[in-house]
Order: C-alpha cells, then structure tokens, then sequence
C-alpha cells in the first residue's frame, strides 16, 4: 500500500513540474512579444521635430482682407524668412470692418485706445530671430488694436523691429511709435507704408533702403 502511494505522489510531482514549467516558457512568449512589438512600433513612429527653422528674420503680419498678407509674403519670399500670421481669436466680418458704422465692432475697438482683442493663433517663438518685419492694416488712422496685444505679449529685446502698413490712402503716421511704446522692448525702425500690390523690385529697394 505505502508503494502504491509513493507511486501515486511521485506522478503527481512529475505532473506538477510539467504543468509549472508549460507556464513559465507562454510568460517568456509574451514577454517577447510585447518587446518585439514596442520596438516595431517605435521604429514605425514619426520622430518629431523640435528644432526651429534657422532662419534670423520674421515676418509678422495682421491682415483682415488680405491685402497685408500678400505683401507679407513678398517680403517673407525676398528676404528668406519665416511667417506668422496674427488671426483674431474672433474672426473679424465684413460687418465688424465697416467704418461707416459708427456701432461696427473695429470702430468700438479703435475708439477705445486700452482695447486688447484677443489673438487665436498659437504663440511664436522669438528665440534667435534678428530682424521682425510687422505688418497691419491702417485702421481710423492708426494700428489695429490686435497689433497692441501682440506686441504687448513678447519680448523684443535684441531685435530689430520694422512695422509697415497697408492702407487706402493713410500714411503709417504715429502706427509703428504706438506699437513701439507699446512693446517696451526691440529696436523699432520708423517703417513705411507699401501699396498692396507693391512689385517685388520696389520691396528690395525698400529693403535696401533699411540697412
């Protein structure tokens, strides 16, 4: 009888020991798996990209109809720079631009010297620009207010700033000094006005100009 029992347990040992070793080599399996697919799927992601462009110019530009924009770009394309484009977190209608309208969203704005509409583009980093050229439109003869919530968000320091304007007839006037007093910071050029469909050639030479 005690034979038969020492048979009985030894199988049930061996049993026991086959079972425990089955597991152990599915957990080193999957172990293995997983590895191997962490690393597929890493080798598959896109790195991602950190580094700035280089470039020691901006342009910066507020248009509401365009116009700014295409000059904008005209000088962003001569002087191999970079571009950002101040969009208003509330889009601006054709309603709210109306100067007839004594009511209209951008005469309310314009009227009120302390109004700071808000930006909704994402923030732009300043790190190892030089030279930023701001443009805007002439609005009631002056910045648009937006313009004062941009320039009042940075820090210009080291820079050389240029403001130019796009307008219907009005001169850039006290425009570049507001934004200049407004900034506290940066080293602000008297800037111009450009025509809205100013030729490459005439920028250049206004560019020239410059230095």
């Amino acid at each position: 009888m005690r034979k038969i029992l020492s048979v009985l347990l030894a199988l049930c040992l061996i049993v026991g020991l086959t079972a425990c070793s089955g597991g152990s080599s599915e957990e080193v399996a999957d172990t293995d798996n997983t590895a191997e697919t962490a690393e597929e799927e890493q080798s598959e992601a896109p790195e991602s990209d950190s580094s700035s462009s280089g470039k020691e110019t901006l342009v910066v530009f507020f248009s509401a109809t365009g116009n700014t924009k295409g000059v904008a770009e005209k000088i962003a394309s001569i002087t191999d720079a970079d571009l950002y484009e101040i969009k208003a977190a509330q889009e601006y209608t054709d309603a709210d631009l109306d100067w007839n309208d004594d009511d209209s969203r951008s005469t309310h704005e314009q009227n009120d010297a302390s109004a700071r509409p808000e930006i909704g583009s994402e923030k732009v980093s300043l790190d190892g620009y030089k030279t930023i050229y701001i443009g805007y439109p002439i609005w009631w003869g002056e910045e648009p207010r937006i313009m004062d919530t941009f320039v009042e968000s940075y820090d210009f320091d080291g820079i050389t700033m240029i403001p130019f304007c796009t307008s219907g007839g009005s001169g850039i006037g006290r425009s570049g000094q507001n934004l200049a007093d407004n900034a506290g910071s940066g080293n602000w050029l008297e800037g111009d006005r450009l025509e809205s469909g100013i030729s490459e050639d005439e920028l250049k030479t206004w560019i020239e100009g410059l230095k």
